[in-house]
Parts: structure tokens; C-alpha cells; sequence
């Protein structure tokens, strides 16, 4: 039976706004969909960013051997933090900076091995972007490890500046400029 995939956002850690999406938004037939439940948060005392932290230590200081002392940093209390869950269970993370100007750095972005398959990479930059227009931004820019490039040109983001190393780690940046989001124009009148 197929099932519509129902994104949920808090933002903080209250107020809820509902969003329904595939699972795999390239393709919209698929019979892959899944229940994600999205919540924002800046505190840092808070379940959802102690979620948040549990998912990076396990991607980057676990798997890919980032010391503790790199991955928590002093931007924590700056930055949005976010939390894709499936079932109550954390799964995927991000965390957006703030910048001049409209832009946005997005950082840490984690999706737990056990459910890499699920393509919840692309799910959780959607809500990344989603939020940063509600914000106000118009720019997104990140640090993409060499290896990830090819998804972030999936999701629209172009490579702009020239490899670097960071934790051990071969990096690019990348940019995306949001486009308004032309269903919603109707929203604000």
C-alpha cells in the first residue's frame, strides 16, 4: 500500500507547520515514501539538540574520525540546528549559520548510516531550504566534502571556490541561490 510521506517542522521547540512530499522528490511515482518529523532548535539544552549531537558524533567523529574538539565548536549557540526523525527515532541533522547579506552556511549535515538508503539527504536539504525562505535568505552556501559533491549538484548547488582540506577531509564550496518559491505567492495575499 502506498503512503504519503508527511514532513512535520517545529519551529524551536514549539509551533508546527505540516508539509506532505515524496520520499524521493526526483521521482514522484515512487512507491518509496517514509514519515519524517523535522524540528528547528538554538537551545542547547534541548532534546533536539542533544539528538542533533548524538547523529554527528556518530557520522563525523565515529565513522570519519573528525576529532570531538573540530566538530563541536564555538558557532553551536549561533547556528539553527535541525533534526529530521523517523518514527521518534533522530535520524538526520543539519545546522545553518546565519551570514550577511540573506546567505545561509549550512553545516553538519549527518544522515545515519542504518538509513542512508532512504535518500533523506535530499528530504532534509528541501526543509533546509523551506526554512531558509521563510527567514528571509536568498543564499545557501556550505563546505561539501569531496565525496558528497556529486548529491549537492543533485539538489541544485554549483561548486565555487577550490578544494581545501578541513579535518583531515577534502572539501568544496558550494553555493545554491533560492528562487522564490512561486506556489506560496498566494499564501501572502
Amino acid at each position: 500500500m502506498r503512503q504519503k510521506q508527511l514532513i512535520q517542522t517545529k519551529n524551536g521547540d514549539s509551533g508546527k507547520i505540516r508539509k506532505e512530499v515524496p520520499a524521493n522528490p526526483t521521482n514522484f511515482g515512487s512507491e518509496e515514501y517514509a514519515l519524517l518529523h523535522f524540528e528547528w532548535t538554538q537551545d542547547l539544552k534541548s532534546k533536539t539538540y542533544r539528538d542533533a549531537l548524538d547523529i554527528r558524533k556518530e557520522v563525523f567523529v565515529e565513522e570519519q574520525q573528525v576529532p570531538v574538539s573540530i566538530e563541536i565548536d564555538d558557532l553551536e549557540d549561533k547556528t539553527l540546528h535541525l533534526v529530521g526523525y523517523e518514527e521518534f527515532i533522530p535520524v538526520a541533522t543539519a545546522r545553518i549559520y546565519p551570514m550577511e547579506n540573506g546567505k545561509y552556511k549550512v553545516q553538519r549535515v549527518a544522515i545515519r548510516k542504518a538509513v542512508r538508503e532512504k535518500k533523506y539527504g535530499s528530504i532534509l536539504m528541501q526543509e533546509i531550504e523551506r526554512h531558509v525562505r521563510e527567514l528571509g535568505g536568498k543564499r545557501l552556501f556550505l563546505g561539501a566534502q569531496n565525496h558528497a559533491i556529486g548529491f549537492y549538484e543533485k539538489v541544485g548547488y554549483k561548486i565555487c571556490g577550490e578544494e581545501y582540506e578541513e579535518a583531515g577531509i577534502l572539501h568544496h564550496d558550494m553555493d545554491k541561490i533560492l528562487e522564490r518559491d512561486e506556489s506560496r505567492l498566494g499564501d501572502e495575499h
